[in-house]
């Protein structure tokens, strides 16, 4: 695939910041005079978003395979739509969520077999990997802790026995994955903030 621009994946567990981060890097890099696309998985087109609202919605009960595949599904539409077009015209894409969510949530978390998933991962994708993957690291002690007071959506509702399955899948897949990259969030935001920038600009320099 023919491409003039930067793809950069933001991955994490659950309110790990990858929102804040991303608006923070998307600002960033219009500073700079870069043109950017900020978008998230599940979602980014309508058609990816009505399935965004299936997949979070804490009504549905989803089997683990029917889960997989709309995730699939969303992200084939995402691609294609939205996504490879950026690329060609040689915009940064900055993406809150891509392949290595699949991994991990549905993965290491829920079980089907790895292979199939990446088997999947590279069929929705049209073999498009990241230029960079930042996996925002939460400490353990936080899947303990839920805020009582905000509405929790399916994902969220999750024993946190699952999310820490998770968050152990994204540590291994940021040391096995290539062209990934394990940030501490403990630290706060601005050192989180910092330390993604910094990543960033390694890349773009090496782009250059």
């Amino acid at each position: 695939m023919a491409r003039r621009g930067i793809f950069i994946v933001l991955e994490g567990p659950d309110k790990s910041g990858k929102s804040t981060q991303a608006r923070f890097l998307a600002r960033s890099l219009r500073a700079r005079g870069r043109e950017v696309l900020h978008t998230r998985e599940p979602g980014g087109t309508p058609f990816a978003e009505a399935i965004r609202r299936i997949l979070l919605d804490p009504k549905n009960r989803l089997h683990p395979l029917a889960e997989l595949l709309l995730y699939e599904a969303s992200r084939a539409q995402h691609t294609w739509e939205v996504i490879l077009p950026a690329l060609r015209r040689g915009a940064v894409v900055l993406c809150e969520r891509y392949t290595m969510a699949t991994l991990a949530y549905q993965g290491y978390g829920r079980g089907p077999s790895l292979p199939m998933i990446r088997s999947l991962n590279r069929m929705a994708s049209a073999r498009l990997e990241p230029d960079l993957t930042v996996v925002l690291d939460r400490p353990e002690r936080d899947f303990s802790r839920r805020d009582a007071t905000r509405r929790h959506d399916r994902l969220e509702r999750e024993s946190s026995l699952f999310r820490s399955k998770v968050a152990r899948a994204y540590r291994r897949l940021a040391r096995t994955e290539p062209r990934a990259r394990l940030v501490d969030t403990s630290g706060g935001i601005p050192a989180a903030r910092r330390r993604i920038e910094s990543l960033v600009q390694n890349l773009l320099s090496r782009r250059k």
